[in-house]
């Protein structure tokens, strides 16, 4: 929701041609430059172009808790921003769904059945301006997200790019993009919590690895409180393997069949039936 790092590919242009060039080694002074090079670290665009599907599994490391119990999850994500997420505690089982136009949370009920809710006005937003696989950088023109380099900025201990986005909704996103590297260190987006909306919500990309030559992130740190020290409120999320382009079932997407419950009433929304058709 990206290591082939600038560093190695300098070192790497430095030994074919005997030292790297000004022009390598100089700061991108345009937002298309900018771009171009995270496209590059990331493992090139015709990589990317490539990609209709991605598995994430993993495990996530609460930052409210003293416990270091690892908790198991399933992320599973299909152009342009089909989404099921699915994290797995000890016999239970807590499922988000988004087919392109709507949007199921499926957790236990009391009585241990399923319960199913829809996405809020905000998450179902959130949902569809989002570019799931590739993010909003990748054949960011044709996907009509409009970007503005705003300058340099620091993140934590790091000297980053900071682009402005604007995607097709009108939704706004920030990226910071390492002067070193050209990956993405930190990327915000408003909070989907009805509570605090408009609160921006904080990720932090660490630990770069390659999957099928693309550059992906393999740790992600989300805080939503901009006041405090990053290692005292994220949490984190470790990605221990990457599927690129895996099959899927053709009931991923689809919606739950377990009835939604809106107080005292429950309405069947599917049984397995064609979801609505739909980053």
């Amino acid at each position: 929701m990206r290591t082939v790092v600038a560093a190695i590919l300098i070192a790497a242009l430095g030994a074919a041609a005997g030292s790297p060039s000004a022009a390598a080694t100089a700061p991108a002074r345009t937002v298309e430059e900018v771009i171009a090079r995270n496209v590059a670290a990331r493992g090139g665009l015709d990589a990317w172009r490539k990609v209709d599907t991605m598995v994430w599994l993993g495990h996530i490391e609460r930052a409210d808790t003293k416990d270091t119990k690892r908790v198991p999850f399933v992320m599973q994500l299909k152009r342009p921003n089909l989404t099921r997420f699915e994290l797995k505690q000890q016999f239970e089982q807590f499922t988000r769904i988004f087919d392109g136009t709507h949007g199921w949370k499926i957790r236990p009920a009391g009585d241990g059945r399923p319960d199913s809710k829809p996405f809020s006005k905000e998450e179902i937003e959130f949902a569809k301006a989002e570019f799931v696989v590739d993010g909003p950088l990748i054949d960011y023109q044709a996907k009509g997200v409009k970007a503005t380099l705003d300058g340099l900025d620091k993140v934590e201990d790091k000297t980053a790019y900071l682009v402005s986005l604007t995607l097709p909704s009108g939704a706004e996103r920030k990226v910071w993009i390492d002067v070193v590297t050209n990956l993405e260190v930190r990327y915000d987006r408003p909070a989907t919590n009805p509570l605090v909306a408009g609160k921006p919500v904080s990720m932090y990309y660490r630990g770069y690895e390659q999957a099928d030559g693309l550059s992906i992130p393999r740790r992600i740190e989300v805080s939503g409180a901009a006041d405090k020290p990053i290692s005292q409120v994220a949490d984190r999320l470790v990605i221990d393997r990457v599927i690129v382009n895996a099959k899927f079932e053709p009931g991923t997407f689809l919606p739950p069949a377990a009835p939604i419950r809106r107080g005292s009433n429950k309405i069947r929304i599917g049984d397995g039936g064609a979801a609505v058709p739909p980053q």
